[in-house]
């Protein structure tokens, strides 16, 4: 039943999922689960929103006429129970049965029991039949995200992003040092750039050899990379702007930089200290609003991992399709190209910015970075990222010179361990 609840606060209040099954603060239903029962809803509900036009039609199928607009209720109902029927190792009748029971148990749907059993026995019978035609034929995202994608990347590269998103992604870590010694302790094989891999947890993070410790921290591969496009900073002051939680913030440490991380929020302000102080690690830190913040000296380079859509991280937030709409989009680039600006007039004359998100959509990306020059022209220029500039990254730079990753890239032979996320970085240099 939590299930079903979850998935209208996703889908109806647009909430992302993250929040709502977080362990401190999530939603109160989620946090009254023990740990077992909220492994297992959380992956009901990332595997409802990963396959959800699927499930739609195959629901659909079984229908005599389309469920009523304002029938929200039992369309979650019936999409839990597909999700553990269809995609699952949970028995066809348990999933059954648990719908059947929460129709039952609620005023709004409890008419619709029977329907909800009939659609549910027959989408069992018919799941061998079915379900593989269905996948190798449907779009598993909204129809506005296809088309800005396929606009984007043409159908042949779009449709592989897609069948890449239908993938749960693999787990990433860098490592402080020796990443061989990590990966081999971890399971894991290090990647062309340098980043260790293992295709699942075998159990809590904090759990893991070299947790503890302080050996490594959690970080896609992708987002791995922007921190690296400034070369030998070894001495020179650097900014992370946006910098929680701060695995780019340590990666800039590590390099032998002086950091200060610069975060609006304080309560991602602390965890980004925690995070720190578990890789032995400090820099200084500062809770301020980029637009707002006037440091003491201007700095030699500025990291800005900015806010956005997160269209890049589908694989690991199946929900990111269903809460954002291209108003958001709209809506972030224009925060990401203030903060941009802003970050302008942090950097000394000759100093570089790397400018990155996790956004696949050129408004963020590309179109953001031609306005931004055009506007302040005189004053910055196009750094273009060179290949053979940073190990295993050759494949992902754009004859533009930037760097664009996508979850169809890194084949690595097999699925579950290939791909990254999507990300965007563009380096500049201060003119005056």
């Amino acid at each position: 039943m939590a299930a079903a609840r979850l998935l209208a606060a996703t889908i109806d209040a647009r909430t992302p999922l993250d929040g709502l099954t977080d362990h401190e603060h999530g939603h109160p239903q989620f946090r009254a689960l023990d740990m077992r029962d909220r492994g297992l809803v959380r992956a009901i509900l990332a595997t409802a929103l990963r396959h959800r036009v699927t499930i739609s039609k195959l629901i659909a199928r079984r229908l005599e006429k389309p469920l009523p607009a304002n029938a929200t209720v039992l369309t979650h109902i019936l999409h839990v129970a597909a999700a553990q029927i269809l995609f699952l190792d949970i028995p066809d009748s348990a999933a059954v049965d648990l719908a059947v029971t929460h129709a039952k148990a609620d005023p709004r749907t409890v008419r619709f029991s029977g329907l909800v059993n009939g659609v549910l026995r027959t989408l069992a019978r018919a799941k061998e039949a079915e379900l593989a035609d269905m996948l190798a034929t449907t779009n598993d995202a909204p129809d506005w995200f296809v088309a800005r994608l396929t606009a984007a990347y043409g159908a042949e590269e779009a449709q592989k992003i897609l069948a890449a998103h239908r993938i749960e992604a693999p787990v990433d870590f860098t490592a402080k040092a020796d990443p061989a010694k990590w990966a081999e302790q971890l399971g894991g094989t290090v990647l062309p750039t340098g980043t260790i891999r293992i295709e699942r947890l075998s159990g809590p993070v904090a759990e893991l050899p070299g947790f503890a410790e302080g050996a490594w921290w959690v970080q896609d591969a992708a987002a791995a990379l922007p921190a690296k496009l400034f070369g030998d900073v070894a001495g020179q002051r650097v900014a992370d702007l946006c910098a929680a939680p701060g695995g780019k913030t340590a990666q800039l440490v590590l390099t032998g930089a002086k950091v200060t991380a610069v975060e609006a929020s304080k309560n991602r302000l602390v965890r980004l200290a925690g995070n720190l102080e578990r890789l032995g690690l400090d820099a200084d830190k500062v809770n301020a609003d980029i637009l707002a913040y006037e440091p003491e000296e201007l700095f030699d380079a500025a990291l800005l991992d900015a806010p956005c859509s997160s269209t890049g991280t589908v694989r690991r937030h199946p929900d990111v399709l269903w809460t954002k709409s291209p108003a958001d989009i709209t809506k972030l680039a224009g925060v990401q190209r203030a903060l941009l600006d802003a970050t302008l007039r942090l950097v000394k004359p000759g100093g570089r910015i790397v400018f990155s998100n996790c956004s696949l959509d050129p408004e963020e990306g590309e179109a953001l970075v031609a306005g931004f020059l055009s506007d302040h022209k005189g004053k910055v220029e196009l750094d273009p990222i060179g290949v053979g500039e940073v190990a295993g990254i050759d494949d992902f730079v754009t004859a533009t010179g930037f760097l664009r990753t996508t979850p169809a890239g890194l084949d690595l032979g097999n699925p579950a361990i290939s791909g990254l996320d999507g990300f965007f970085a563009a380096r500049f240099r201060r003119i005056a």
